[in-house]
């Protein structure tokens, strides 16, 4: 049997668009079963008086991942391949998913149907599925961010956080130490100060998400 991963992901995020590089270069060297979930940058971070994401006519993570959720009735891989085109175009290509006409070409991209978008902005149900996903994760695991990932014994992990992805032998051995990691109680967190030469990497890693984004970055404390 596969072993069950869950992963949280936020469109808009560089650092989930990397780890989701890494579980699925992982995925292609062992047997995972990855269901794709949402939570909402936008909602979690919302400033005081500013409508919630659902409350908007095009929010720029949440608007996509309504697609998402439509696309994720049909099948799970569809869910994958437009989670994977609309990282590339934003974080890579520096195009943003979220207008309507990139997206029709992404959708047209992984064989999505073509009625994709507009039939998914149309039922105002995908609503709720995105909603679901991300108060699912604040309630249970007290997420605050992404990427996070439910391991197959159910542990939560916020990450790995990692720029950039690595792949083959690297990413099973950042697997492996993920799997340590989660069976160990009581153990939050591991984190390594970034110096002026790792910030200069990840700024120019992420410099096409920099320069396409229209929005700022808010990040609320963790509750």
């Amino acid at each position: 049997m596969p072993s069950p991963v869950e992963f949280y992901f936020d469109p808009m995020c560089p650092w989930a668009y990397q780890t989701s590089l890494w579980i699925r270069d992982v995925r292609s060297q062992i047997d995972l079963e990855i269901t794709w979930r949402f939570f909402s940058l936008e909602e979690i971070n919302r400033p005081e008086g500013k409508r919630h994401p659902w409350e908007r006519p095009l929010a720029y993570g949440w608007t996509p991942m309504r697609v998402a959720a439509w696309l994720r009735r049909i099948d799970m891989d569809l869910c994958d391949r437009w989670y994977a085109a609309c990282g590339h175009a934003l974080h890579v290509e520096g195009r943003r998913f979220y207008e309507r006409d990139v997206a029709l070409q992404l959708l047209d991209s992984i064989g999505a149907p073509s009625r994709a978008w507009d039939d998914a902005l149309a039922d105002l149900t995908t609503h709720d599925d995105v909603r679901a996903d991300h108060d699912h994760a604040v309630a249970t695991y007290g997420a605050f961010g992404v990427p996070i990932i439910i391991l197959p014994n159910e542990r939560a992990v916020f990450g790995p956080v990692v720029v950039p992805a690595p792949a083959g032998a690297a990413a099973l051995r950042l697997w492996e130490l993920c799997i340590a990691y989660s069976e160990i109680d009581g153990l939050f967190e591991l984190k390594t100060p970034k110096t002026h030469a790792d910030l200069r990497m990840i700024a120019s890693t992420f410099q096409p998400y920099l320069v396409a984004r229209q929005w700022a970055t808010i990040q609320n404390p963790a509750p």
